[in-house]
């Protein structure tokens, strides 16, 4: 995924800057970067973060990262921020998001007289500079801004800091959030609305869909207005966000309590002794499954978190697996001989649950029963890069629907699967029960997990479940 920071400020915006960024490292752990405007004018600096954390590798560039304007970012894919020289001035670009249609745009782009791209290792463009390129093509920023919204197909929030201050545009359609903080002398925009609190910075507004702001440290002007239709991520909630992060409003772990509860409500007659949460993200719905069941809460493994970083972040999947394996220990005690019900966010693959279920029997459990938290993962993600997945049947199961259907699998059939009263959704389930060898599973259903957020479901993409962005 991603997330971005910003900082203006009349002072030193360094050490907020190197905070407020480094609040975001649960959202990726393959890149970091800094920019800052002072004295010196921008200065950069980016590092690879895979094998040792964000702070450790960027300490010893504070001192040369002096300035009071500044944006950071820790990206899942292209190094960042890029430093930019155009017509429009010189210019830092940073952003959050991905670009299905990158390939047309880049044609486009040469059409339009951009003459080139940095080469990337595979062939590939960088993103982030294909959005300036974008932003280029038009003569101010927030007309570039505008126009980078309606060309790119997927989902792009961009921070743009020039020598006053930080242009904040929200994806066209709000699939990822951002909002503004304020403390005296400066201003922040975030990603996360809680990487700022500790900062000294209260809440000041969050960004509607679509909306564009410009950020100084004298104050905020609302520079293209939010749209009307909103498509924000329901995995925000379900997955991504850190427990102490809220979007429109709704606090994820109170989201993710509000789920558990409302899977237990249609848990009826389930026997077992201990629920516990599949760490991090499971934890909190399987307190919200105890609390409404009665059934005691428990963590029968424990996540080693100093050494190993989140699982699906190497690009190999026996890597991730392999992680995802060693940084569980369990707990003998509280496993042997017993009934359990493991709470995770998702069923992608299978693979790593699959997994943890022949841990859990391998350290002497009676009997595993899984309740994801959202329901079955039918559709690959057009809008973000929320797995590597890159085709519908990385998905277990649109592996099954294709052994069950073959290859051509009209939307209405599609539609059948994704019922959970459907007959069709009940074997698809119990195949997926019985590969992955649980006792019993049951999902999360889309209504359930709509009134789990509680804002307008309109509001909300739950594509990966029913195909509808």
């Amino acid at each position: 995924m991603g997330g971005i920071f910003g900082v203006a400020s009349k002072t030193s915006c360094t050490l907020d800057l190197f905070f407020g960024v480094d609040y975001h490292s649960h959202l990726g752990t393959r890149r970091g970067g800094m920019a800052v405007y002072g004295p010196d004018g921008f200065q950069r600096a980016i590092h690879n973060i895979e094998n040792s954390p964000f702070r450790t590798k960027f300490d010893g560039d504070l001192h040369e990262l002096e300035g009071h304007i500044g944006i950071g970012c820790i990206s899942d894919m292209d190094p960042q921020p890029l430093l930019i020289h155009s017509h429009l001035g010189n210019y830092a670009l940073t952003t959050v998001g991905v670009i299905k249609n990158d390939e047309e745009l880049i044609e486009g782009a040469y059409k339009s007289g951009h003459s080139h791209f940095m080469g990337m290792s595979g062939g590939r463009v960088n993103q982030t500079e294909l959005v300036a390129a974008l932003i280029d093509q038009k003569g101010s920023f927030v007309e570039g801004l505008l126009y980078a919204q309606e060309m790119i197909r997927g989902s792009m929030s961009i921070l743009v800091m020039t020598e006053t201050g930080i242009y904040a545009s929200r994806d066209r359609f709000g699939r990822t959030p951002i909002t503004v903080g304020q403390k005296d002398g400066a201003f922040c925009v975030s990603f996360e609305n809680f990487a700022y609190l500790n900062l000294g910075y209260h809440h000041y507004s969050e960004l509607g869909a679509g909306e564009i702001d410009f950020v100084a440290a004298e104050g905020v002007e609302v520079v293209s207005p939010a749209r009307k239709e909103m498509k924000i991520c329901s995995f925000l909630w379900t997955y991504y966000g850190y427990p102490t992060a809220s979007y429109e409003g709704v606090n994820v772990e109170q989201m993710r309590y509000n789920c558990g509860r409302l899977l237990a409500r249609r848990d009826k007659g389930v026997d077992a002794d201990s629920v516990a949460g599949v760490p991090d993200s499971g934890i909190a719905h399987a307190v919200g499954y105890s609390n409404e069941s009665g059934i005691p809460f428990a963590r029968p493994f424990i996540k080693y978190t100093p050494t190993w970083p989140r699982s699906f972040m190497p690009t190999s999947q026996k890597q991730r697996n392999l992680i995802a394996k060693m940084k569980l220990i369990p707990v003998d005690t509280l496993i042997r001989g017993k009934k359990l019900l493991l709470i995770d966010d998702s069923i992608v693959r299978g693979t790593q649950l699959g997994e943890t279920t022949q841990f859990l029997y391998d350290s002497g459990a009676k009997e595993v029963h899984v309740r994801p938290a959202c329901p079955p993962l039918t559709f690959a993600c057009p809008y973000l890069n929320f797995s590597r997945s890159t085709s519908d049947y990385d998905l277990i199961t649109r592996r099954i629907i294709r052994e069950r259907e073959g290859e051509n699998v009209s939307e209405e059939t599609l539609a059948d699967y994704s019922d959970p009263d459907s007959q069709n959704y009940k074997e698809m389930v119990e195949e997926i029960r019985r590969r992955l060898n649980f006792t019993t599973l049951r999902f999360h259903r889309l209504d359930d997990l709509k009134e789990s957020i509680g804002i307008d479901p309109c509001k909300l993409c739950t594509h990966c479940w029913n195909g509808k962005g």
